[in-house]
């Protein structure tokens, strides 16, 4: 899958689920589940044990699932990952080697940022999206949508203290998608293997986004009516 695919892919979801466990058999039941579940878009962070093991495990037995490398912190680390065949790599901060490193090599990358210089910086140095990381303690959507005056051309991924509550907002603020970690997939769900209950998260966080986008669309459609019109 090219780059761009997983891009336009990452857009129609509108979701990108973080998986950081304790195991790799928890990273795999993980990915699985909510991949069945409706969202065929996992990110296993480096954090998690055997990660490389996991992404070329889910890359072999999910073929129809994007696999990508979270917390990706230098650029040998993200070698490992591509081989490994993860389709994107993302990391928490803006570390411009990796950015440079991966965008080169025709991967999809998603840094992240926080500061208005930051994302130019990214956006700038090849970012295919851009993670604004951690979004909900510096203004949730409310910061989202002042990031988006500036970049409207960039796509803004919200992620940190994204849940049921706050999913909506940041979809709203331009958000292009969220990332989501534990309030998707909750650490006791996995443990458990409370395959129900992740279903049951995923179907309600995708209907929080869909018509999220279309309520977006909507009021879109109100602000240009009058000058639709006017011509």
């Amino acid at each position: 899958m090219t780059k761009q695919e997983v891009h336009a892919r990452i857009d129609e979801i509108g979701i990108v689920p973080g998986i950081r466990v304790q195991s790799a058999d928890d990273a795999k039941y993980a990915a699985e589940t909510v991949s069945h579940a409706g969202i065929p878009i996992v990110e296993i962070t480096t954090t998690t044990p055997g990660c490389v093991e996991v992404i070329t495990a889910l890359v072999k037995h999910l073929p129809k699932t994007i696999v990508g490398a979270g917390t990706v912190m230098d650029t040998e680390l993200a070698q490992r990952c591509l081989d490994a065949g993860a389709q994107f790599i993302t990391s928490p901060a803006l570390e411009v080697n990796v950015l440079q490193y991966v965008a080169k090599k025709n991967v999809a990358v998603i840094p992240g940022a926080l500061t208005p210089t930051e994302v130019m910086l990214a956006w700038q140095g090849g970012a295919d999206l851009v993670k604004i990381f951690p979004c909900a303690h510096v203004g949730g959507e409310a910061y989202i949508r002042s990031l988006k005056g500036p970049f409207p051309n960039v796509p803004l991924i919200a992620a940190g203290g994204v849940n049921q509550v706050t999913v909506t907002g940041f979809i709203l603020a331009g958000a292009c998608a969220v990332g989501i970690g534990s309030e998707l997939i909750p650490h006791e769900a996995i443990r458990l293997h409370q395959t129900d209950r992740i279903n049951e998260l995923a179907r309600r966080f995708l209907h929080f986004v869909k018509a999220a986008r279309k309520q977006a669309a909507a009021a879109h459609a109100v602000l240009r009516g009058p000058q639709v019109a006017k011509r």
